[in-house]
């Protein structure tokens, strides 16, 4: 029987009898795991302080501190570990006891191989689906927001292009754009189209972690690295193991994380606080940020040998002003999300509304748009969002505008011909200029300014 695909898990044997110890060391390092052993109650319970485990198996009975100890202590210690009790048929009332306590399986002497791998892949698996049931319903909102964004959105199409080939590698992705764009968006899409798609996707926004926590919520610590670590935790890193983590706000990183990170990239490994043996990763990177970097690296704020690490593929996501062909669908698929959670049932937006949500330059961008949908149907009648329900400063957005047929169709088309002859004016007739800010090819734009009839 072979141990789960990407099996890496660590697990402690604990038992007296070194015989059944080290035969079962050898069986699960055989498998693919990283296996190792003590003899006593007393040696687990150092272990436990001194590394993260992700399994203890454990004899029940032992001189000194029997296996009912190192159960206590490991949901001291290390909460997140899984405890599989080794027991004689005459303690099976201990060991269901054991299990009211906190351990979650147990096994019966004379050990037979086959069962010990089947209970160990079996507690592995659970452990999986925990983690990955705590994100599920994140995962499938966010999935869903992604299909209509790739679908509706030419500007988007393109990135999606580019993530069908770059999805399925495991090179590492630096995702750059505004806030509110949707790069998190994008990272779930790389990580969806990849062989880890069935595997833990770990967001983790490094700006909202405090610097001196940092090192130690990505790489982990061992018991007393630091003041208030009174036990040894896995980190970030650990938990996405065999999956992706999607570090956002990377240029928020300390010089010492980064250093780190760079290391994690380069060998694959990563060194918890406090320990000095390291310990091998199996994880996709995937970077985003709202930052030049690049200047970031001039200024000596960010290391350049990172940044290189990092952006193997670069992915910039436009702001949602130069895709507003893309507000009608985001707007009808954000009533429909927000319906379920308001419990409202609106039927849309009415034909001036969505005027002035494509005449908005959306500095926030789709955060923007999601939050002033949301306030426009709590504020709102129940039926159609209309102006009076969008906050002032942006009803303002509508005031010269002319009057267009309800046709959606014909009312982008004029909004995309109002918007183009804008920025023209702007930049005085430049259309190079205007291309770029637009986030058009040249080509593309002369082939609009002929069909909408704008005069240049």
């Amino acid at each position: 029987m072979n141990a789960p695909h990407g099996a890496s898990g660590r697990i402690l044997i604990v038992d007296d009898e070194a015989s059944i110890r080290d035969g079962l060391v050898d069986v699960l390092n055989d498998e693919g795991y990283d296996a190792s052993g003590v003899g006593n109650g007393a040696d687990a319970i150092s272990a436990l302080g001194q590394s993260s485990y992700d399994v203890v198996v454990t004899d029940l009975r032992m001189p000194g501190a029997d296996g009912l100890e190192v159960l206590r202590r490991v949901r001291e210690i290390s909460p997140q570990t899984l405890v599989l009790l080794i027991t004689a048929y005459a303690s099976v009332e201990t060991a269901v006891e054991a299990l009211r306590n906190g351990a979650h399986d147990y096994i019966l002497k004379p050990l037979i191989v086959e069962d010990v791998l089947s209970k160990i892949n079996r507690l592995f698996e659970y452990r999986r689906l925990a983690w990955e049931t705590r994100m599920l319903r994140h995962e499938i909102a966010a999935r869903y927001e992604l299909d209509q964004m790739v679908i509706r959105s030419p500007a988007m199409r393109e990135i999606f292009a580019l993530i069908q080939k770059v999805g399925p590698t495991n090179s590492t992705v630096l995702i750059t754009g505004e806030s509110g764009v949707g790069k998190e968006v994008v990272a779930r899409a790389l990580h969806a189209t990849s062989s880890r798609r069935d595997k833990l996707f770990l967001p983790v926004n490094c700006g909202a972690i405090p610097e001196n926590l940092l090192e130690s919520e990505l790489f982990g610590h061992a018991r007393g690295a630091f003041t208030g670590a009174t036990s040894a935790q896995e980190g970030l890193f650990q938990r996405a193991r065999g999956g992706t983590i999607f570090l956002d706000e990377i240029g928020d990183l300390p010089a010492p994380v980064q250093v780190k990170l760079l290391r994690a990239i380069e060998s694959r490994e990563i060194l918890a606080l406090g320990t000095s043996t390291p310990t091998m990763t199996d994880v996709r990177i995937i970077a985003a940020t709202n930052r030049d970097l690049q200047q970031a690296v001039r200024d000596n704020r960010f290391r350049e040998d990172l940044f290189y690490r990092l952006n193997v593929v670069g992915i910039e996501v436009p702001p949602l002003r130069q895709q507003r062909e893309a507000i009608p669908a985001l707007v009808e698929h954000l009533i429909r999300r927000h319906n379920a959670e308001l419990k409202k049932n609106y039927k849309g937006v009415d034909n001036t509304t969505m005027r002035i949500l494509m005449a908005h330059n959306w500095p926030g961008n789709i955060r923007e748009l999601d939050n002033i949908i949301e306030r426009a149907m709590i504020l709102g009648n129940g039926e159609w969002i209309t102006p009076a329900d969008l906050p002032p400063a942006i009803q303002q957005d509508c005031g010269g505008l002319p009057s267009i047929a309800d046709n959606l169709k014909e009312a982008i088309r004029a909004y995309e011909k109002i918007h183009i002859a804008t920025v023209l004016r702007r930049v005085s007739g430049d259309k190079r200029k205007a291309a770029a800010l637009l986030g058009l090819g040249l080509s593309s734009l002369y082939r609009k300014i002929e069909e909408l009839g704008i005069q240049s």
